[in-house]
């Protein structure tokens, strides 16, 4: 149905029938992005890029930082910074970042990550704020430390 707009030119007609049926569109594949289902997510900061992505497992949530940060290979390496008079270590420095938290988005139970030394090592940790390093077993590589202590399977 075609109706003058009001206050607008004689000749400009707004499509009224139509809006509502394009704004649900948009709205539902809106929805369909962001399935009920899917409740973590995993997000990675390589300098000033931010990367998120939602999935519905601790277990693949930890796959899938695992695969990001270790594709990042020598380009998360960093030489010795200097800040003022000291002498920053490339393992004192962190290149790269990837967070985990879910279930929820207000206040997630999971908060946890791995982040990329300047050296190219990984070291897990949980918490956001307060950072507690979680300590590797033998043999045992950051990302299976987070699955040990998150609670995912071997797999």
């Amino acid at each position: 149905m075609n109706v003058p707009r009001p206050g607008g030119p004689a000749g400009m007609v707004c499509l009224i029938s139509q809006a509502p049926r394009r704004a649900s569109r948009r709205m539902s594949a809106t929805r369909a992005h962001y399935d009920r289902g899917v409740s973590y997510t995993v997000t990675v900061r390589v300098g000033p890029k931010v990367t998120r992505r939602r999935v519905p497992s601790v277990d693949d949530a930890i796959d899938v930082l695992e695969l990001e940060l270790r594709s990042l290979g020598d380009s998360a390496k960093r030489p010795p910074a200097r800040a003022f008079l000291r002498e920053i270590s490339p393992q004192a420095q962190v290149s790269a970042r990837g967070e985990l938290s879910g279930p929820g988005r207000l206040r997630p139970s999971v908060r946890a990550g791995v982040d990329v030394r300047g050296d190219g090592s990984f070291e897990a940790y949980r918490g956001k704020v307060n950072r507690d390093v979680i300590e590797q077993q033998r043999r045992e590589s950051a990302f299976d430390a987070l699955r040990r202590v998150l609670g995912g399977d071997d797999g």
